[in-house]
């Protein structure tokens, strides 16, 4: 039964701000990607009722024990999943989505989607948001990020949620032929949270790189440049 009740549809008004204001003026346009957002709540993954804190496009940062995600902007991942071209017959990694939200964004959108995180409590999280919305092709993987999820793959597409400045071997490995892995990339010099969105394609034994768009992202635990020593 549909719930319409004032915060059930002021979180309904809101959502649709944010798809107005936000991606479709970042150039989001691919329509089952708008359908996505739209059909889920935000703030059911951010543990906030302040709507207009949740559906702004700032970065905001979720919390399970001492571990933290900074979630990617609306409009940025919006843009990341319509670069994916994903499909009914895609098999998605979800790397790094916290408490789930671009899982459930990507369930949406794909047949399945493999949510791996790095803590356990994240990984509950997920499921429970996951099946409080009725989302049966969502399955929780936890284990290190760079490593990837290899016994669920392999993937037709690949999100990591966040900036990679390095670190992404075993995930390209981990891609089906013809498959696609998104994420922000950090080059050697870059500071703050800029990145570059980028799409790499696995052709053959290959990976190809192709820039997105300009995209502000935090680096994500596991994919930060390791200190160089010199002796």
């Amino acid at each position: 039964m549909l719930d319409f009740s004032p915060v059930s549809t002021l979180s309904a008004d809101r959502r649709k701000t944010m798809v107005d204001c936000q991606l479709r003026t970042f150039d989001v346009t691919n329509l089952e990607v708008i359908e996505a957002f739209l059909a889920t709540p935000r703030e059911d993954f951010l543990g906030s009722q302040d709507l207009a804190v949740v559906y702004s496009d700032a970065l905001q940062t979720v919390a399970s024990g001492q571990a933290r995600r900074v979630l990617l902007a609306p409009m940025t991942l919006g843009r990341l999943l319509q670069g994916a071209d994903l499909d009914k017959g895609c098999r998605v990694l979800d790397v790094g989505g916290g408490t789930g939200y671009s899982a459930a964004i990507i369930a949406h959108l794909a047949g399945s989607v493999v949510a791996l995180e790095a803590d356990a409590g994240f990984s509950s999280a997920t499921a429970a948001n996951a099946a409080r919305l009725g989302l049966e092709n969502v399955r929780t993987v936890t284990g290190p990020l760079a490593q990837g999820a290899a016994v669920e793959g392999p993937f037709d597409a690949i999100l990591v949620n966040g900036a990679v400045e390095e670190g992404l071997d075993a995930l390209f490995a981990q891609l089906a032929p013809g498959g696609r892995l998104i994420c922000a990339v950090r080059a050697e010099g870059q500071s703050g949270r800029y990145a570059k969105a980028t799409r790499y394609d696995r052709i053959g034994a290959d990976v190809s790189a192709r820039f997105l768009f300009d995209a502000a992202a935090a680096v994500l635990p596991g994919f930060d440049r390791k200190p160089q020593f010199v002796f």
